[in-house]
């Protein structure tokens, strides 16, 4: 194709004033145009009309564009396109500088980065305030939590200190308060309580049930630590894009569910069994109903009496936010009343109402994970580790948008594993971040990781001291703290309303997610619910979306006619897009789809047309075995002819010129017999389907819109090959367009293009391809093509 191909052009009738004129130069050529008389008056009439007529030009926006028609090749020396030169990534890790290790080790410990330019003055009373606000909430959740993992609420107040100090130092997120969780303390505590349940387990450990539940929880925060770290420094922090939110929420609210199940016995005071695996949650709360009867009042008053305190104060709290500098500490005040009135009214002896017991204080030394119960935890410490990142990570890049800011996801993963890693040889139980209080650390002035700092030093002195004075305090205050607390979870019910106006597809994946956590537990609920996610992409990459083409009329945009009843198909011409990329899953569909779109059975035309082949071929066989035949049979026809001539010796000479005759006539006779056979058999050689008498297609040519390809396989590459085959046999060019150009060197590399496809066949867009199907329609039978404007 000549590189000086005609251009086509772009241009709407029409068009207002020009767009890059002034205001100075509008109002001179309005004068000009009659529309101002100069005056003041005017002169409003005039910004009047100029303003409308900007407000029109805007509307409008035409353009004018002159090109020439670029296929591949074209458009390649056009841009002078190149290979892009490969960057290996790994050869720069085996480099050792100074500024490489001054640069790792910024990386890989963020707060030796920004603590020396720490701002003093104008951060340092906003991150105090912060972590003394957070720290007031970190002292009840972390007892409570403890309970909601099945442990003695001292190790709350350690998994409070220890972890959130080590993600001081390793953590890239400057908001998110990191240490004890609802969902996580429950996943741990579904498997402290499934696994101490066996009597065989405790006394393999050599220990009490609460030391046994003990010794799984940081042996678990052990591997939890293990498998984050290693995740992060392999760069793994992109597989938290397969929790897509409607997932990580809907499972956030079965887990609340279960928290909220779990908190039932210590509501109403009552002693239930272990249930673990498939179905707990059914059989918890089919035995809490049972044994109902069996409620201690005293219990149940106290968690009511609780529970409505605390809503009242989170209620005040939302209503004087602007005028509080800080909120007011309801949970800290309700664990302190309660206390008092527990010591005061002695309610474990007169009420039996259960309180926590003994706490311990002082800090413990390091003790080593128990590595004979690796392998029966490792597939639980795997999703918890999953799930506790997925949730990091979620509020860390909410935080992040917030206030224009980065977070690492792979060096999430290395801090968060180090809080765990670390803080498990402290027998602290697996932690992850919380959301209201990293909403309560942003909202009361928080701007770095020194409020995380400030709230674990403020744990560590109760740890030492204060710890003790809480032994009488009611486990059903606890109880209330959890459940309040589960109320921006529970309001995540709303989804189910939001997505089935939304997506449907995403209402799916939720309504899944949280069936498939209820019934079959945390750790076996995420999996299926993984699985069911990414199961749906497939289907839905198998099943796009597939549209025929037509041009918006005066334009070069082309949109599926079926939705745009302006866009009308150039005839002759037939443009087809699927919305999806073409792999092994879908190639198959992809073209069962494409002829069905272009209205013509190809498969059932090339097949008549091989048998109408063949039949000819048969024929032409036929007539040379009688064109062989003919030759045998002449001499003898000849010689008989001439005998029966001779009959007389009288009329010899007369009879000589007659039969002289006749034989040139017998002669030229079979010449002309044979002739008209070898006729007959050449001229079915170019064997159209007008000539084979079978139906034509409406359209000579067929371009395929591969602009939505992000990569191609070998499966696709033979399926379009097979395209341009099948419909050449049935006398229609194919054309492609508006290929990227990773696919065209995909393409190369597969060798797709040769002979028969070469890179003219390949243009820039496909009003290209149009524009060229129109200009160069191949030779072929004469059919009525109506003329488009280009």
């Amino acid at each position: 194709m000549p590189a000086s191909f005609s251009a086509w052009r772009h241009l709407r009738a029409g068009s207002g004033l020009p767009r890059e004129l002034s205001e100075p130069r509008h109002l001179s050529y309005l004068e000009a145009m009659g529309l101002s008389d100069g005056s003041d008056h005017g002169t409003q009439q005039t910004q009047a009309l100029l303003s409308t007529t900007q407000e029109m030009e805007l509307q409008r926006r035409d353009y004018h564009v002159e090109r020439p028609l670029l296929d591949q090749e074209q458009l390649e020396d056009l841009g002078h396109w190149g290979p892009v030169t490969k960057t290996y990534q790994w050869r720069a890790w085996f480099r050792c500088s100074r500024a490489r290790a001054h640069a790792l080790l910024l990386h890989y410990v963020p707060v030796l980065g920004w603590l020396p330019r720490y701002p003093v003055r104008d951060w340092l009373l906003g991150d105090l305030l912060s972590g003394l606000s957070v720290a007031i909430m970190q002292l009840p959740q972390g007892l409570a939590y403890a309970l909601l993992a099945g442990l003695p609420p001292m190790f709350g107040l350690y998994s409070s200190f220890y972890p959130v100090f080590v993600y001081f130092l390793f953590g890239t997120s400057r908001h998110i308060s990191v240490g004890t969780f609802a969902v996580m303390s429950v996943m741990v505590g579904g498997v402290t309580e499934s696994l101490t349940a066996d009597e065989a387990f405790v006394q393999g450990l050599n220990a009490t049930v609460d030391d046994a539940r003990v010794q799984v929880a940081y042996t678990l925060s052990f591997l939890v630590g293990l498998f984050q770290v290693g995740l992060g420094l392999v760069h793994f922090g992109f597989v938290v894009t397969y929790l897509s939110e409607p997932l990580v929420r809907s499972y956030t609210t079965a887990a609340s569910v279960q928290v909220l199940v779990s908190q039932l016995k210590y509501v109403f005071g009552i002693k239930l069994n272990s249930h673990s695996g498939p179905l707990s949650v059914i059989y918890t709360v089919l035995e809490v109903c049972a044994k109902l009867p069996q409620t201690v009042p005293g219990t149940l008053v106290t968690a009511l009496v609780a529970g409505v305190v605390l809503v009242l104060v989170k209620l005040l709290n939302e209503k004087l936010k602007r005028y509080l500098p800080l909120p007011i500490p309801g949970e800290l005040l309700t664990l302190i009343g309660a206390t008092g009135i527990s010591f005061g009214a002695q309610l474990r002896e007169r009420f039996q109402v259960d309180v926590v017991g003994n706490i311990t204080t002082g800090l413990i030394p390091p003790v080593p994970p128990k590595t004979e119960l690796f392998a029966t935890l490792v597939g639980n410490a795997f999703a918890i580790a999953v799930v506790g990142f997925a949730i990091a990570i979620s509020l860390g890049n909410i935080f992040a948008l917030r206030h224009g800011y980065r977070v690492d996801s792979n060096q999430e993963l290395v801090a968060l594993g180090l809080s765990n890693l670390i803080g498990s040889f402290f027998q602290c139980f697996p932690v992850s971040c919380s959301m209201s209080r990293s909403l309560v650390q942003e909202g009361t002035g928080g701007n770095t990781q020194v409020a995380g700092a400030v709230s674990s030093l403020f744990i560590l002195l109760i740890i030492l001291k204060l710890g003790e004075l809480f032994r009488d305090l009611p486990k059903a205050v606890l109880a209330a703290v959890i459940i309040v607390n589960l109320k921006g979870m529970m309001k995540q019910f709303s989804d189910i309303c939001s997505l089935w106006k939304a997506n449907r597809v995403d209402l799916l994946i939720w309504l899944v997610t949280f069936v498939a956590t209820i019934l079959l537990n945390l750790d076996i609920g995420l999996a299926v619910s993984i699985v069911f996610s990414l199961l749906l992409v497939v289907i839905r990459m198998q099943l796009p979306h597939y549209s025929i083409l037509g041009q918006v009329p005066d334009t070069d945009i082309y949109r599926d006619v079926a939705e745009y009843s302006g866009a009308k198909e150039v005839p002759g011409v037939k443009v087809f897009r699927s919305s999806a990329t073409i792999y092994f899953a879908n190639a198959e569909l992809y073209c069962d789809s494409l002829k069905q779109k272009c209205g013509v059975d190809v498969d059932h035309l090339v097949s008549q047309k091989k048998k109408r082949i063949k039949k000819q071929e048969m024929k032409m066989k036929r007539m040379k075995k009688a064109k062989k035949s003919q030759k045998q049979d002449a001499p003898s026809k000849i010689a008989s002819v001439s005998v029966n001539i001779n009959t007389g010796f009288e009329d010899i000479k007369s009879n000589d010129v007659e039969g002289s005759e006749a034989k040139v006539y017998r002669r030229e006779e079979l010449e002309d017999a044979v002739t008209s056979s070898q006729e007959d058999v050449k001229a079915p050689t170019v064997n159209t389907l007008k000539s084979l008498g079978l139906p034509q297609p409406d359209f000579h040519t067929l371009i395929l819109d591969l602009s939505t390809l992000s990569f191609v396989d070998t499966v696709c590459i033979k399926t379009l090959k097979n395209i341009f085959h099948d419909f050449r046999e049935i006398e229609v060019e194919v054309y492609i367009a508006a290929c990227y150009s990773p696919v065209v060197t995909q393409l190369e590399a597969g060798h797709f293009f040769d002979d028969s496809i070469t890179k003219q066949h390949l243009f820039a867009s496909v009003h290209d391809a149009v524009t060229f199907a129109l200009h160069h329609r191949k030779p072929g039978p004469k059919s009525p093509v109506l003329a488009t404007k280009l």
